[in-house]
């Protein structure tokens, strides 16, 4: 049986990339962190995550793609330029060997950030 790998950082995580992986995954981790300058990163489900007010953001890298997880609301709101891309009801697929659409992700992310912080303001809003 084989073992279940755990990672503790989403360093680590990337670390057990291929080498040319590990850039993609760094560039986007760097444009996340951009857009969403105050979210943490953790590991969730064994992916790299953001939270802020809850989950933001997921990636990951697969045989043939990058994964990103930006929630359904997050490829709702942008489905018309996902359009080219293979997606599913919270998921999106980048292929390896593609460049990554940086922008679009950007304003994903920051829309996502956006979503959080009202979903946070709403429910504090509630509590008094």
């Amino acid at each position: 049986m084989k073992e279940k790998i755990t990672y503790g950082s989403i360093d680590e995580y990337i670390s057990t990339c291929a080498p040319e992986v590990q850039d993609i995954l760094q560039t986007l981790r760097k444009v996340i962190q951009e857009s969403a300058p105050d979210a943490k990163e953790k590991i969730s489900y064994q992916m790299p995550t953001f939270e802020l007010h809850g989950n933001l953001v997921h990636f990951a890298a697969f045989k043939k793609h990058i994964g990103f997880y930006p929630a359904p609301s997050g490829i709702e709101a942008f489905k018309e330029e996902l359009k080219d891309y293979h997606k599913s009801k919270g998921t999106l697929q980048f292929p390896i060997g593609q460049p990554l659409p940086y922008d679009l992700i950007s304003r994903i992310v920051k829309y996502r950030v956006e979503g959080n912080i009202a979903k946070a303001e709403a429910k504090s809003k509630k509590k008094k």
